[in-house]
């Protein structure tokens, strides 16, 4: 097994392809962009963030999601269009409520390990992305809120993820230009956050360097897994290319539950759309207003991350709206609202809004290591945790790959035993 290839080029899709090169394997990734890193990985919150590994699959969630259903701004909007994946889905979160505790741990733990790899990668490669080290602080404007994020500090830190309770007066101390009353706050001085487009754009290019080959305009349309391999069809403007690979690893994000279900495999990914508004800190004023430090807000569920000294990048909310990418003023004006209420001295007359995919499944567990057929792999599915997991789970599948190519050749190696 020498050949691979990685279909996606986002964040998980890169840090894929690096880590099999830097094993050796001949590996060609294909992204239906123009360019790596166009969709999810483009705009998004800018956090690597251990501290909120916390999944969804809580009572909380639900009573909030009723409470907002009515709200076109709610920071989760259900639209009621029904769909059998759309019912499907959330029958298997439901179902994946009593694994609660268990599967925060384990994402807390992968959240530590992903951080080693991804800042050892970006050292290696001299990658440049507004790597800003100083923490995130969640804010919290009510006791609930706050006795809720001790007892989700108690089993991240079960995951390695030490993170501290901190005053109003803390707080500010932290982060000087927040404004306003809160009850409390929690800092995790471990994360950190930085630019999602400018890490997965130098790494793709530092996998290149390793021999990777980065195909873009192609537009996967077909799999088939067999004994010998798997044969991938892209699609050329009005003509389709067929190219056997002895493996591919599926790292298509929303797109990765229709190709899974070519080879056989049921990955229930569903695209769980989120915002971000990029503030442009054009004059003084708001440059010196805007906050330094990472920020979760817990209330509203936005977060934010200063890139460079010229950007403040806010993101927030969860759309289950099927495949929709429309940009809606009503979701993103309460980005732009966050920013007056917190930040009165920010200016937001330049901003630039985005929407993207989350590709997420039912228990916010990413898929990650073989599929049912030889050849074929996923790295796909980690929801809103994508650029805080990727490292960890692209060394997992790319050990997955090699162990199997081992035992491949063990076994070919084998000695005739004579009757």
């Amino acid at each position: 097994m020498k050949t691979i290839a990685i279909i996606g080029g986002g964040v998980t899709g890169v840090t894929t392809a690096y880590a099999l090169a830097k094993r050796g394997f001949a590996v060609t990734l294909l992204e239906r962009h123009r360019y790596v890193a166009m969709e999810t990985s483009y705009a998004n919150g800018g956090q690597l963030s251990a501290s909120h590994a916390e999944v969804w699959n809580h009572r909380a969630t639900i009573a909030k999601a009723l409470q907002w259903l009515l709200r076109s701004d709610a920071p989760l909007l259900v639209h009621l269009h029904p769909s059998w994946h759309k019912l499907s889905w959330f029958a298997e979160f439901i179902g994946a409520m009593p694994h609660y505790h268990d599967n925060t741990i384990a994402l807390a733990r992968m959240a530590v390990a992903a951080r080693e790899h991804l800042f050892q990668w970006a050292d290696e490669e001299g990658i440049e992305f507004d790597l800003k080290r100083q923490g995130i602080l969640h804010i919290h404007r009510d006791r609930a809120e706050f006795d809720h994020a001790v007892a989700v500090s108690k089993l991240l830190a079960r995951g390695g993820v030490p993170r501290r309770a901190v005053t109003p007066d803390e707080m500010r101390a932290i982060e000087p230009a927040l404004k306003g009353q809160f009850y409390g706050g929690h800092y995790t001085e471990s994360d950190s956050s930085g630019d999602i487009h400018k890490f997965t754009t130098g790494l793709a290019q530092a996998a290149q360097r390793l021999g990777a080959q980065l195909r873009c305009n192609q537009q996967v349309v077909q799999l088939s897994a067999g004994e010998h391999g798997v044969s991938v069809t892209v699609l050329q403007g009005d003509s389709a290319d067929i190219t056997d690979y002895d493996a591919v690893v599926i790292c298509a994000g929303a797109a990765s539950r229709q190709l899974a279900a070519q080879v056989g495999d049921d990955v229930n990914v569903y695209p769980v759309k989120g915002y971000s508004v990029t503030v442009h800190l054009e004059d003084e004023a708001s440059r010196a207003a805007a906050p330094r430090v990472s920020l979760v807000d817990d209330t509203v569920k936005l977060v934010s991350s200063r890139l460079g000294e010229e950007r403040l990048r806010v993101a927030g909310t969860a759309e289950f709206h099927g495949f929709n990418r429309d940009i809606r003023a009503d979701r993103i004006a309460p980005l732009t609202d966050w920013v007056q209420q917190n930040f009165p001295d920010v200016s937001t007359h330049s901003i630039t809004p985005w929407a993207g995919l989350r590709p997420m499944m039912p228990d916010l567990m990413p898929r990650v290591g073989p599929g049912k057929a030889p050849g074929v792999f996923y790295n796909t599915g980690h929801g809103h945790l994508g650029w805080t997991l990727c490292a960890a789970t692209a060394d997992m599948v790319a050990a997955s790959v090699a162990a199997s190519r081992d035992s491949v050749l063990q076994r070919t190696a084998a000695p005739l035993k004579l009757a």
